[in-house]
């Protein structure tokens, strides 16, 4: 049998749906384990490894060549149902961070390494018993993980990551500050995309949203003042270039209220990568340095102060 059918009725064995027993699950589950087609399950190996991994993989040892296109696929088809099932974790960075990274769980790795052995039926047989157990060992592991955060008065939690910490302070340090009694109409998570989307209140401001069109990492607004904050938090991509704001204008040409383009980022060592691709008349805040703002406003604010 191959190295691609072991996998697959590993897979099976351990209660995987059909939907998880695919060439791409088992292609997946071999690169995870690091078992190229003339391994021993018996050395398989439970190393961090990256979505991109499993297309190198693939290509490198068994010859199956994937587009890039495919590691949504394999995030969402594979990886995320492995991790609910409680088979690998991941390393709690930010989905969308080039250092996003699963592995197999020891418990799974322990039974993996018995496959094809005398063993296998008693410790997969152990591994079935203990698996509900498992599954709410590893998500309460994640449940520990996320941050928590208030938004317009409601407890939510981000996913873990150094975007979603900046996105945490930006609601708990420069709205206070620089957007106060604001109220916040949308905020993504790098997990669950549309964490606060308010579709009605846009819509009445005149947005022009489809499912096409990219957010701002966060949107807020404040009424006394009729000002909207579009807010880009920036630890690796994302500022508020010339071409962001002709994306964000494109869909508020019908919003009256005045528009402040914000980008946030974590200290100003961040910010000093990314200065020369700011668009002027936007706003810089550092969240290490939350009192103050950087404003590259061209002669709007040029005077003496006193």
């Amino acid at each position: 049998m191959s190295k691609i059918e072991d996998a697959k009725k590993i897979l099976k064995e351990v209660g995987m749906p059909e939907q998880q027993q695919t060439d791409i699950a088992a292609y997946s589950l071999l690169t995870l384990a690091d078992i190229g087609p003339k391994g021993k399950w018996s050395t398989a190996k439970n190393e961090w490894t990256r979505i991109h991994d499993v297309l190198q993989f693939s290509s490198h040892y068994y010859g199956k060549v994937y587009a890039e296109n495919t590691r949504e696929t394999i995030r969402k088809k594979c990886m995320h149902q492995f991790r609910e099932a409680a088979l690998i974790e991941d390393n709690g960075k930010a989905t969308n961070s080039p250092n996003y990274c699963y592995r197999i769980t020891d418990e799974t790795i322990s039974l993996i390494r018995t496959f094809r052995t005398a063993e296998w039926n008693i410790e997969l047989e152990k591994f079935k018993a203990s698996h509900s157990t498992l599954i709410e060992k590893y998500a309460s592991k994640k449940r520990m993980e996320m941050m928590p955060v208030c938004i317009n008065g409601e407890k939510l939690k981000f996913s873990p990551g150094k975007h979603n910490a900046l996105q945490r302070a930006i609601i708990e340090e420069f709205a206070p500050r620089f957007a106060p009694n604001c109220e916040c109409l949308y905020v993504g998570d790098t997990i669950k995309k549309d964490l606060i989307k308010n579709s009605d209140k846009l819509a009445r401001l005149g947005f022009a949203i489809t499912n096409h069109d990219k957010m701002p990492d966060i949107v807020l607004y404040t009424p006394d003042k009729d000002w909207i904050y579009f807010i880009e938090a920036v630890t690796s991509v994302g500022p508020m270039n010339p071409q962001r704001i002709i994306e964000i204008e494109s869909m508020t040409k019908n919003v009256s209220a005045g528009k402040v383009f914000v980008t946030a980022f974590p200290n100003f060592d961040t910010y000093k990568k990314f200065s020369d691709q700011l668009a002027w008349e936007t706003e810089v805040w550092l969240s290490d340095m939350p009192d103050h703002m950087i404003h590259l406003n061209g002669d709007k604010f040029l005077g003496p102060r006193k």
